[in-house]
């Protein structure tokens, strides 16, 4: 148990809930420190970012100056002591059976043995088809007269035919390398066709030159890096093919890793910017733990990150970035909305809300993620001193600085990134939910208002963030079993390798005594593989000592590299000599020094680039943070995981209405008499947080002495009337003096303008008989938003209606569940619309389509003669006509698109629909304003004798019965269907697939058209569009046409096809109603609450689909029902058969078993059964 805690969280997977354990004393202590430093990036975040990038450049230009990417330490020098580094020493005699085993290089040499050197030297590209770059022969090698040299065959490798490199091998006396070496700088390439070029001493020839004598005049990270791409391909020349397999895992799991970042957060809704700063924090923390490894003078080469970094970064990942902004996105929606102090500004609340959200986050995982460095740094450490050879123990140094630096950035930089990120996010959503609702005839202070309440997105009501502050919530992946899989694949392999380490040579068991050298084995250059790069070489020199049965001592020197170059330019003769120009800020002292580095590294190409791509980005960040651009947020209509069945049958058993109705004769004690004081609603939505609200106050008291008329009139026109009591302002406003509308803003007041309003008109004299107890009626008035209501949703307010509000359901639309919410004051429609969900669940859901999308405004234009009608309804039609006012109508509004436009003439009038996208607005107001600008572009275009007889023609047609729209379609056309199985169908409905076909075709199509009903083939459709309409913000009147529907039914292979067709479904998401807080919550209870982040127009029509779905279920409810002869008998139970002792909602009365009622129905009369027999 203690181990599996040890073990980094990302290994242990996604563990179950339990309650969370005390934290232990170190957590204690170190969380708040963590806490301190998270605290002051996020208050500071750009000054953060700043310092940090500071250090990270610095830590480069250190690099750059004389560290690793400097050109002339990345390469060998011409000189013994360069050119012996990294090699390996061999011993073979009768001491080790005549087999190779490793010999210590600081151990002496035996006297009676001989010591040789065996070097390679390598030519690159010669066995192409150039033959200016033929690979010199051996004689062609100038070697002096008094030295020992023997050739040898060289050693190929897997790699040779591709790379087309060739290799010399030669031994000869150790102590006689050193000469031969200097005199083999040069080998000439006499070949007729070799290149030549003009000097100034002649023409020269290109020769063989050994690379490490290059003169570097200049460091340049281009030369760095060609130099360190030399030494990678000459690591996979030398490299085994299982080897090279093992790294090309290592770098497609890389890859995989950095995919899986990404997808990581655009889980959470970023498609681009975290995943990048998580990145980017990775390689801030890659450069200073490289800067610190080189300044403690651990050899880091190309080749050693090559081999090291894909691995590092498998199995350390980016979990804890994760972790930690999956952790700071779920509180900020959490604490969303914090106690507003006395003075206290937007900005101050907001950025507390963010502040609050990474002090609990840290205190909630920062110990955990800590916790996981410390192990991960713990482990590489041990690897750092064991001594492992190979480039490991320096990897491992490299790796630990770099946990150490990741850790510290972690909570400083990559937490101002996050806090920055998390602003503009409110930012964003803030003015996207102010432009849409003015777009749509909001003023802005209500706009604003709104706007306000939006900056977070609501919780779900299950004590989880429905969605994330990006978008949607975020799943455990299955990267980590990835990660566990390639960890143990790693950890396999190599110890298969040291379990067969005793089946191997002798050489290979000589290999493991170089182990465990401690520490100080860090500084030191990797070693070569002495049998991978001269295996032929080292078995002749064995054959030969056998052969004189002397003692031999090998050094294997690494491979010597030559390049084919002119002289002049190889040894850089034409360049003049470096000027002091650098050492002119020498005299200046440290701050001197560092200005004149960094003025120096300007000058290279690659770091000034990266300047001007620094300051661009500046540039845009902040144009993005005043415009609070468009984020990548996810969708939050899309399905994050498919329908569980348990879960859908849990909760359909929750909503079922068969178990929550009582038996029959059930006593319930009596209701105690309802209190005579007007009922308190409970607190809203954005009361929630705040203190327990309070009496109304009746305004100031009455003075002692009471004011004059003149007096009362005098603060009135002194804007002071808010300074009266309220029996003064009823009076005032009762003589006129005072208009009743502009109570809300003379009082300064909305609640008190409310209560003033009230008794106003109770005692107006006119209506004193009928209004005399409104002042006391029991319909609510406080505790209610309505500054949201003011100059928005209604005028001359006196209260709020509050109805009763159900769910039906769950229901599953398009692969995702909903509970429709339903406010209404008919008794079993929403137990009605949850059978009927209960059945479509059974088939599988509900599948809608969206087939048009539209508002539409209809004006009526006239003209004097039908001749100028028809010429404009002939330029309206034509293509130059619909262009003109697309154009014009499109510049209005953000949202508002013009998509199509229908003409009709009556005499000289010419009525104009059009018919328009408005984003997520029902956008009756955003359309008037668009057509209004339109018809004053077309009278521009030769019609000025055109009269606007009225914005809207009724040819839209808004809020009233039309054939148009039942045939053109208004808003938004849905088709819902579902599929119910014949035994659903008996088990549920209690009736059986004929019987519901041929009662809709009786019913919903033949009665319908004998009614001659246009829009009207359904049983009850208007019911439930105006149940959801009243929930959900939308307006009332608009079920007129809204409840437009075909309901068909069809015997599909024995099983019941149902679907709605319903043309005109007039909805928003935002504006109107919508704004208001318990509309808004309904909204959020289906997901569809304000403007969709990423596609204007989706939450609308995602709303239109759930009520078409609704609908089907409520049809499909209702028809059976009718079909089993049960409507009248539950409308009784429910509704009308209550005693005067028992519950407003009675308990069923006695009705027959499921049995006797589907015998009932599927009895045959006499003549049916004699046609049945025909």
């Amino acid at each position: 148990m203690i181990a599996s805690t040890l073990l980094p969280s990302r290994f242990r997977g996604e563990q179950p809930v339990s309650q969370a354990a005390a934290p232990s004393w170190l957590n204690r202590k170190v969380t708040p420190l963590l806490q301190v430093l998270a605290k002051l990036t996020s208050t500071h975040p750009i000054h953060t970012i700043v310092v940090v990038a500071l250090l990270a450049s610095s830590s480069y230009l250190g690099l750059l100056e004389d560290s690793l990417f400097d050109a002339t330490s990345s390469v060998r020098k011409a000189e013994w002591s360069s050119l012996v580094e990294g090699s390996r020493r061999l011993r073979a005699g009768p001491e080790t059976a005549w087999k190779w085993q490793n010999y210590d290089a600081e151990a002496p040499v035996p006297e009676n043995a001989d010591h040789l050197a065996l070097l390679t030297l390598v030519f690159p590209e010669t066995m192409s088809a150039d033959a200016s770059r033929a690979p010199p022969v051996v004689n062609a090698v100038p070697i002096p007269q008094n030295l020992s040299i023997r050739a040898l065959p060289s050693t190929s490798n897997s790699f040779t035919t591709y790379a087309q490199d060739s290799a010399l091998a030669f031994s000869l006396p150790y102590n006689q390398a050193p000469e031969f070496l200097a005199v083999a700088q040069e080998i000439p390439n006499d070949i007729p066709v070799q290149e030549t070029r003009e000097t100034e001493n002649g023409k020269e020839k290109k020769m063989w030159i050994m690379k490490a004598a290059r003169v570097q005049t200049r460091s340049s990270l281009v030369k760095w890096a060609r130099n360190a791409w030399v030494e990678f391909t000459d690591l996979l020349k030398n490299a085994e093919t299982l080897d090279i397999v093992i790294m090309a895992l290592g770098y497609i799991s890389m890859h995989l890793t950095f995919v899986s970042l990404f997808l990581s957060m655009r889980r959470m809704g970023s498609n681009f910017w975290l995943a990048t700063s998580v990145l980017l924090s990775s390689i801030f923390a890659f450069l200073c733990g490289l800067f610190v490894t080189t300044k403690m003078g651990v050899p880091i080469s190309m080749v050693l990150l090559s081999e090291g970094l894909p691995f590092l970064v498998v199995t350390i990942g980016f979990e804890k970035n994760i972790v930690l902004t999956r952790a700071v996105l779920s509180h900020a929606i959490e604490h969303r909305r914090p106690e507003k102090s006395k003075g206290a500004k937007k900005s101050d609340i907001s950025s507390s809300v963010i502040q609050s959200a990474i002090h609990v986050a840290i205190k909630e995982k920062g110990f955990e993620i800590l916790k996981d460095y410390a192990v991960e740094a713990g482990v590489l450490i041990i690897g750092a001193a064991s001594g492992v050879q190979g480039g490991l123990q320096q990897f491992c140094f490299l790796a630990a600085w770099i946990l150490f630096f990741d850790c510290i950035l972690l909570f400083s930089f990559y937490t101002a990134i996050l806090c920055i990120k998390l602003e503009i996010n409110r930012i964003k959503r803030h003015v996207e939910m102010r432009k849409a609702l003015e777009d749509d005839g909001v003023s802005r202070r209500v706009a604003e208002n709104v706007a306000q309440s939006n900056d977070w997105p609501r919780a779900d009501g299950q004590d989880k963030p429905g969605t994330t502050i990006f978008g949607r919530q975020v799943k455990s992946t299955h990267i980590p079993k990835f990660k566990v899989l390639m960890v143990s694949g790693f950890f396999l392999i190599n110890g298969l390798n040291l379990v067969s380490i005793p089946f191997r040579s002798a050489s290979s068991i000589a290999d493991v005594s170089s182990w465990a050298r401690g520490l100080g084995g860090v500084v030191t250059t990797p070693p070569v593989d002495p049998f991978k790069v001269a295996a032929n070489g080292l078995e002749s020199i064995l054959q030969s000592a056998r052969t004189q049965n002397r003692d031999t001592v090998v050094t294997v020197l690494t491979p010597i590299r030559y390049e084919l170059e002119f002289p002049s330019i190889h040894y850089d003769l034409d360049q003049p000599a470096p000027s002091n120009a650098d050492h002119e800020y020498a005299d200046l002292g440290y701050g001197g020094r560092m200005v004149g580095s960094i003025l120096k590294s300007l000058e290279d190409p690659i770091l000034s680039k990266w300047i001007v791509v620094a300051l661009a980005m500046s540039v845009a960040l902040n144009g993005y943070l005043f415009n609070a651009a468009r984020w990548g947020i996810k969708d939050p209509n899309v399905p994050t995981h498919p329908i569980d069945p348990k879960e859908l049958a849990d909760a359909q058993k929750f909503n079922d209405t068969e178990s929550a109705t009582l038996p029959l004769g059930e006593y319930i004690k009596s209701v105690p008499a309802t209190p005579s004081i007007p009922p308190t609603p409970s607190l809203t939505d954005d009361e929630g947080d705040a203190p327990p609200a309070k009496t109304v106050p009746s305004g100031p008291a009455p003075p002692a002495v009471p004011r004059t008329q003149q007096e009362l009139e005098k603060m009135v026109l002194d804007k002071r009337a808010h300074e009266l009591s309220d029996a003064e302002v009823v009076a005032l406003s009762l003589r006129g003096k005072i208009p009743g509308y502009a109570l809300e803003k003379t009082l300064k007041d909305f609640t008190r303008a409310v209560k003033v309003r009230r008794s106003i008109i109770s005692r107006t004299k006119a209506t004193a008989d009928l209004t005399g107890l409104l002042e006391r009626s029991k319909l609510p008035y406080q505790n209610y938003n309505w500054a949201q209501v003011h100059g928005a949703c209604c005028e001359n307010v006196i209260g709020y209606m509050p109805l009763p509000v159900g769910v039906a359901g769950p229901l599953v639309i398009d692969g995702q569940s909903y509970f429709i919410p339903m406010a209404t004051t008919e008794g079993v429609l929403v137990a009605s619309a949850s059978r009927g969900c209960k059945a479509i669940n059974s088939g599988g859901g509900a599948v809608t389509v969206l087939t048009a999308d539209g508002m539409t405004r209809g004006p009526c234009v006239s003209f004097e003669t039908l001749e100028r009608a028809g010429a404009a309804k002939l330029w309206l039609d034509s293509e130059a006509g619909q262009s003109t006012m697309k154009k014009a109508f499109n510049s209005t509004s953000r949202f508002a698109r013009l998509e199509t436009m229908k003409t009709a003439i009556a005499g000289t009038n010419l009525y104009i629909r059009f018919k328009t996208t408005t984003g997520d607005a029902m956008g009756m107001n955003m359309i008037s304003k668009g057509v209004e600008h339109a018809l004053s572009v077309m009278r521009n275009e030769g019609f000025d004798d055109m009269t606007i007889v009225a914005v809207s023609g009724n040819y839209c047609t808004d809020k009233k019965p039309a054939a148009i729209n039942w045939i053109e379609g208004r808003g938004k056309s849905v088709v819902a269907e579902a599929i119910i199985p014949a035994e659903v169908v008996k088990s549920v409905l209690k009736t059986d697939v004929d019987t519901m076909v041929q009662l809709n075709v009786d019913k919903n199509l033949i009665g319908s058209a004998m009614a001659g009903s246009v829009g009207g083939f359904n049983a009850h459709a208007a019911n439930i569009v105006a149940a959801i309409f009243l929930a959900t913000g939308q307006d009332p009147a608009q079920v007129v046409e809204s409840a437009n529907c075909i309901t068909i039914m069809k015997n599909l292979r024995g099983s019941l096809q149902i679907s709605v067709s319903m043309p005109s479904i007039e909805v928003g998401t935002l504006g109107g109603g919508t704004i208001l807080d318990p509309q808004s919550a309904m909204l959020d209870l289906l997901g569809v609450r304000g403007p969709h982040p990423t596609s204007p127009g989706e939450n609308a029509r995602r709303l239109a689909r759930i009520v078409a779905a609704a609908v089907l279920a409520g049809e499909l409810s209702l028809c059976s029902a009718l079909a089993a002869g049960h409507l009248v008998k539950a409308h009784m139970q429910h509704n009308r058969s209550a005693p005067p002792t028992r519950t407003t909602t009675p308990a069923p009365m006695a009705m027959s078993t499921g049995i006797d009622r589907s015998a009932s129905t599927t009895i045959l009369s006499a003549a049916a059964i004699e046609r049945a027999r025909r």
